[in-house]
């Protein structure tokens, strides 16, 4: 079945000027350009559009979709089920967030009991489901599935306040490390403390702690792009720097 760009905008609740866009960016171009001038769409790209509708609901950029959908790997089959599987992870901790509200509700009406502990819960539960998509795969090839397995546990096993000290010592963390990146000196006064520092956040959650672990952790955050830019963000060369200063902390850098 053919549809007009009027049609398929109203079938799939977008505005046509979105899809012109998608014409306009090589996202999604029509099946042809009939004799009136107008985009026909077929069933080719009636399913692509479905799939660029998945990727943005799941926050993907339109850059990467193309980059995604263009690719010569791309398996639709295998791009639902990946879809799915992010899904229903987001279903379980709007779930678990919906749990907690209404227990605290009950909490605050004077209901039931509620424990510190368990108004964090669905925070933490987040914060392991996000550190799992995006890391996940690579972390458990490196450190195996039940040290991560006993790191998540970690996690939602903290109380309020090892909660709180957790996210303080990490604001810590990134301002000393921001602080010695200006010194350009990893083995300075600095930047060992951040490495403490890094260590001290790293036991928050790390079921036993050694230097080879976290030498090879700070490498990771060079290796893998997407480790280096959660650094980086906060300003340019701080993942390399990060990795200096473990390095030399662990006495890694001599060997």
């Amino acid at each position: 079945m053919e549809y007009t760009i009027q049609k398929l905008s109203q079938m799939a609740g977008i505005s046509t000027r979105t899809l012109r866009y998608y014409d306009e960016i090589g996202l999604l171009k029509p099946a042809r350009i009939n004799s009136s001038g107008y985009r026909i769409y077929g069933q080719k790209e009636v399913d692509l559009l479905q799939q660029i509708m998945f990727y943005r609901e799941l926050g993907v950029e339109l850059t990467i979709i193309k980059e995604i959908l263009g690719s010569k790997d791309f398996n639709e089959l295998k791009a639902l089920e990946s879809h799915l599987h992010k899904l229903l992870a987001q279903k379980q901790q709007l779930e678990l967030l919906i749990a907690n509200v209404t227990k605290t509700m009950e909490y605050k009406k004077g209901l039931i009991e509620m424990t510190d502990k368990e108004k964090f819960e669905g925070f933490k539960k987040k914060l392991i489901d996000e550190n799992e998509q995006k890391y996940g795969k690579e972390i458990r090839e490196k450190y195996g599935d039940e040290q991560v397995e006993e790191s998540n546990r970690k996690l939602l096993n903290m109380t309020k306040e090892q909660y709180d000290s957790f996210v303080k010592l990490e604001q810590e963390l990134m301002d000393t490390l921001e602080a010695a990146l200006v010194t350009g000196d990893p083995a300075g006064e600095l930047a060992q403390k951040a490495a403490d520092l890094h260590r001290q956040w790293l036991s928050f959650t790390w079921p036993s702690y050694s230097k080879e672990a976290h030498a090879g952790l700070a490498r990771m955050y060079v290796d893998d792009e997407r480790f280096t830019a959660y650094y980086d963000k906060r300003k340019p060369g701080m993942a390399s720097f990060l990795r200096d200063a473990v390095m030399i902390y662990t006495g890694m850098d001599k060997q």
